[in-house]
């Protein structure tokens, strides 16, 4: 293997050491220094792998992201090489790495992968779903104004849809994506993916949200929109606009995110929301 320069992203497990590529193990032994989300984790991977990690380990996570982005690009900048892993799947994919790899590249440091386990993708190829063109949407607003407005936005995509959530906030999430989508809409929940006891259900939405038991890591996976070529009422109109405007867009955001939803003039659907 060549010598290790710069940064490299390194997915990890989503649960299954097994999947650990040689790659991976090569990186973590090599590189100087390891930044992790979590660095208990990484030791027990380490363990579960049977190898050791001879460079310096720091912890980089979304508290801290910010103040040890410029320490690790300064290491970079004095020839060590870093390897960034997080807790499970692809650095930068709802996880820290993107800030550290946008720096790296402006400070004109090599950047490379040494590709893993994605959820994403492990999802798609398990829900059923068309898989040819999709959108990944990561973890949706919390708070329930936003979420629903941001559901609103996206009740007319034609592409496959996939979605990260909490335990705590997914019955939230799935009853929003009925009143958004309609309950019969084809989905499929994917829980503790590759780990010893993965689920996967697939089902219309409303009998997802009537699930009772709904625990570990969790990727939603909808189908998207059947195209339609019908003009929703100027009623239906008005309140998604209003839906927008209530969870903190101004008009104007509103009505743009409404016409691209059903493929309508800006223009129109500004005019419309002001005239009532």
């Amino acid at each position: 293997m060549a010598e290790v320069t710069g940064l490299v992203l390194c997915g990890a497990p989503l649960g299954n050491p097994a999947d650990a590529s040689a790659r991976l193990r090569q990186v973590l032994t090599d590189v100087d220094l390891v930044a992790a989300e979590d660095t208990r984790r990484l030791l027990r991977l380490a363990r579960d792998l049977d190898i050791v990690i001879p460079g310096k380990i720091v912890s980089y996570f979304e508290g801290n992201e910010e103040r040890r982005t410029p320490e690790l690009v300064e290491a970079m900048r004095d020839g060590q090489s870093v390897a960034l892993v997080t807790d499970g799947g692809m650095p930068s994919v709802s996880d820290p790495g993107y800030r550290l790899v946008a720096a790296a590249l402006t400070a004109g440091l090599p950047v490379t992968c040494a590709p893993g386990p994605s959820a994403v993708t492990t999802a798609l190829a398990l829900s059923g779903l068309p898989c040819d063109r999709f959108c990944f949407e990561g973890f949706l607003p919390r708070k329930g104004g936003e979420r629903r407005a941001r559901l609103a936005a996206l009740a007319a995509e034609e592409r496959t849809l996939v979605f990260f959530e909490s335990t705590h906030r997914v019955k939230d999430t799935l009853a929003d994506l009925v009143a958004a989508f309609g309950g019969d809409r084809a989905a499929a929940l994917c829980r503790e993916l590759t780990k010893t006891y993965e689920e996967v259900r697939r089902a219309p939405l409303a009998e997802l949200a009537g699930l009772e038991e709904l625990r570990g890591e969790l990727t939603l996976v909808v189908a998207g929109a059947t195209p339609d070529t019908t003009r929703p009422t100027d009623e239906q109109l008005i309140a998604e606009v209003a839906a927008h405007v209530a969870a903190g867009s101004s008009r104007r955001d509103a009505a743009a995110a409404v016409a691209a939803a059903h493929h309508l003039p800006k223009r129109d659907v500004y005019d419309l929301s002001t005239r009532r």
